[in-house]
């Protein structure tokens, strides 16, 4: 069964001006995660991604639109 969270866009890319990996998911969080390894970065993306729904589910706050 597909996770709601499979449903946001998730980008993690490099960043030359803090010469590390930073990961972000627009439209549903602000700011994001940062660190020297990819796939950590990815890891602690898809992770802070699924505490925030839960946390829109819990408040019962309608969650973003999805960003295709």
């Amino acid at each position: 069964m597909k996770k709601l969270s499979d449903s946001y866009l998730k980008i993690v890319e490099w960043s030359e001006e803090d010469q590390c990996y930073i990961g972000r998911c627009p439209g549903l969080m602000l700011g994001g995660v940062h660190g020297d390894d990819k796939a950590a970065v990815d890891r602690e993306l898809c992770k802070i991604v699924e505490e925030w729904i839960e946390i829109h589910q819990e408040d019962d706050i309608p969650l973003p639109e999805v960003i295709n």
